[in-house]
């Protein structure tokens, strides 16, 4: 292999490492969620036989995975059944080290099974500002913190340049488990979290709300709307303890494929600036 085509490879390897490509899979594609047939040896009934016989032979029998069923396992709860939980154990959670540790043992979101860990904030907690984007990426599901690949390291130094810093924001995502592959949790997933996100928000009790990007903030402020309509304006929002306000605007991650954006983030930072100091 030449050097170029050994880096050519590496490169392809960590981009598949980055997408959450971690087994290999054979060529041929498999629907392993079918009703395939298992192949297995079923003894046959016990028969007459000749004094010289050894015994009977097995005969193979199909058995297709509705056999299977009703095999002891707890089937998982309905997703009705998962956000009445989540609602029920959220509030219980007296401060942000009780809800942490609840969300770590929360077993009704399918996504803590493929995730490393969870990922459940960074900053300051008595921080004025809370920053929520959707969910974690690779190198957050590694970490245990959010925002610190890329966009995190984009959102840093966002933060910096209007004086913010990691000890002045506090930061959290929709969904605290990074979902396979990168992908966008699906809405069921995002209502199941809702509720440890909400509480989440009522505990740190800050005085301004950041979503960033599009799920962040049809979920957090129950609108429709894109990004590109909603952000750099001020959305009234309602911490179950007072109201404060909610300021969409771009995603980090976004404004790595679109940097001609930045422009429109930097105007939501002033923004953002300027109601820290009234």
């Amino acid at each position: 292999m030449t050097a170029v085509n050994e880096k050519a490879a590496r490169e392809l390897l960590a981009f598949y490492q980055e997408a959450g490509v971690d087994t290999a899979m054979a060529e041929t594609p498999v629907d392993r969620l079918a009703d395939q047939p298992i192949t297995a040896a079923m003894p046959q009934p016990a028969a007459p036989a000749a004094p010289s016989a050894r015994g009977p032979a097995p005969v193979v029998r199909t058995i297709t995975s509705s056999d299977l069923a009703g095999g002891g396992r707890t089937p998982p709860p309905s997703p009705e059944a998962a956000v009445m939980a989540a609602r029920e154990a959220a509030r219980t959670a007296a401060n942000l080290d009780e809800l942490r540790a609840i969300l770590d043992r929360f077993e009704g979101c399918a996504l803590r099974a493929t995730a490393t860990q969870l990922v459940f904030a960074r900053g300051n907690p008595q921080a004025r500002v809370m920053l929520i984007g959707e969910a974690p990426g690779y190198e957050e599901d590694k970490s245990g913190l959010p925002f610190v690949g890329r966009s995190g390291q984009l959102l840093d130094r966002m933060l910096a340049a209007i004086g913010l810093d990691e000890r002045s924001v506090y930061i959290a995502n929709i969904v605290p488990w990074r979902p396979p592959g990168n992908r966008t949790p699906t809405p069921q997933e995002s209502a199941i979290c809702l509720p440890f996100i909400m509480r989440q928000i009522e505990l740190a009790d800050p005085d301004l709300l950041v979503c960033l990007g599009n799920p962040s903030t049809q979920t957090l402020l129950n609108t429709r709307e894109g990004i590109t309509r909603t952000r750099g304006r001020w959305f009234p929002f309602h911490t179950g303890t007072r109201e404060i306000r909610a300021m969409p605007t771009y995603h980090p991650a976004f404004l790595l494929r679109g940097p001609l954006n930045k422009r429109l983030a930097w105007r939501d930072l002033m923004a953002i600036k300027r109601a820290l100091q009234t």
